[in-house]
């Protein structure tokens, strides 16, 4: 039977997440998803101490449709960084599922180059049974990557959907990856993800694919062009690349460095970061009332007849909304 690990405290966890001591940033980020209330309190403790050591890395979400070749192309990505003098985190939004019982993304095998390289940390997000949960522990566990010294955060998510408003929250330009299939798959790209992302990658440009790629990106140049109304400087969002030959990425981070910089300048990166914290800040009291509710001796009583009477009929959902608050104790 292995020895058991000693128990860190919080001077423990700062001075090892300082140090860039990876085994100690592992359990650091363990603790942040902890839902455990001891490491809950502990997590927050060591979150206020690295605090004053966040806030430098660019950080960047990194979406993609199926097939889209995504985990190629983060790989790529991370590793020209790291050849370029960059200490860089790999996070994944992940709310998998409780068939899996785990995360099912950010896999290391995915990107064993990347994973070899010494300045490279890559980390899924451990199940939290919810999306909003998952991209609260990504955020919280971004926060640790960079009090670290990593000043280049990726931020993976879970295919193009509701993930992207989480990521959003947490990042500074999000950057979409999409296959070169074209008008149809134009079709099914909500028009709400082209207004949000701020790099739209074709991927997959090389072979006979590469002019499949410069039809389809074409099209979502137009596409965007129509959607803000003929301002054709939306044409610099769209870009090709192959991540499997290497080529295009360095445009895409190029564009990337400079959209952060102009942010920068113009104080809207430090507006945009205070925005987000309040976000947070109510999304976590949101989270945390939900349980306390959900998790209520009263609450729990009454809550699977009024689910089944909600189910049946016999009960509108407002009604029923009412009587748990009330049993909770919340009568206004």
């Amino acid at each position: 039977m292995p020895p058991r690990r000693r128990t860190l405290t919080t001077e423990d966890y700062f001075q090892g997440v300082r140090a860039g001591d990876t085994s100690v940033l592992a359990r650091a980020l363990t603790l942040v998803e902890s839902s455990n209330l001891q490491h809950q309190l502990q997590a927050e403790e060591l979150l206020t101490r690295l605090m004053p050591f966040t806030g430098k890395a660019i950080r960047v979400g990194i979406t993609g449709t199926p097939g889209a070749g995504k985990s190629t192309f983060i790989e790529a990505l991370g590793l020209q960084l790291v050849r370029t003098g960059h200490q860089v985190a790999v996070l994944a939004i992940d709310p998998s599922s409780d068939i899996t019982g785990g995360s099912i993304l950010g896999d290391k095998t995915r990107m064993p180059n990347l994973a070899a390289e010494p300045h490279a940390y890559i980390r899924p997000t451990a199940s939290a049974g919810t999306l909003g949960g998952a991209a609260r522990r990504t955020r919280e566990s971004m926060l640790v990557c960079e009090a670290a010294d990593y000043d280049v955060i990726l931020i993976e998510t879970v295919g193009v959907g509701q993930s992207e408003s989480y990521v959003s929250h947490m990042t500074d330009c999000l950057v979409a990856l999409v296959s070169p299939a074209g008008g149809d798959e134009l079709q099914g790209i909500k028009r709400g993800l082209l207004e949000v992302v701020d790099f739209l990658v074709v991927n997959k440009a090389d072979g006979e694919l590469r002019t499949a790629c410069e039809v389809a990106a074409r099209q979502y140049r137009n596409a965007l062009e129509t959607i803000s109304g003929g301002h054709t400087t939306q044409n610099s969002k769209v870009f090709t690349a192959s991540a499997l030959q290497n080529e295009g990425i360095d445009k895409i981070w190029t564009a990337v460095e400079q959209r952060v910089a102009r942010l920068k300048a113009n104080g809207t990166l430090a507006a945009h970061r205070q925005s987000q914290n309040r976000h947070w800040l109510w999304a976590i009291v949101e989270e945390r009332l939900r349980q306390s509710i959900y998790t209520h001796a009263d609450v729990a009583k009454i809550r699977p007849q009024l689910e089944q009477e909600v189910l049946a009929g016999t009960i509108s959902v407002e009604a029923a909304a009412r009587k748990i608050l009330d049993a909770y104790g919340l009568r206004n």
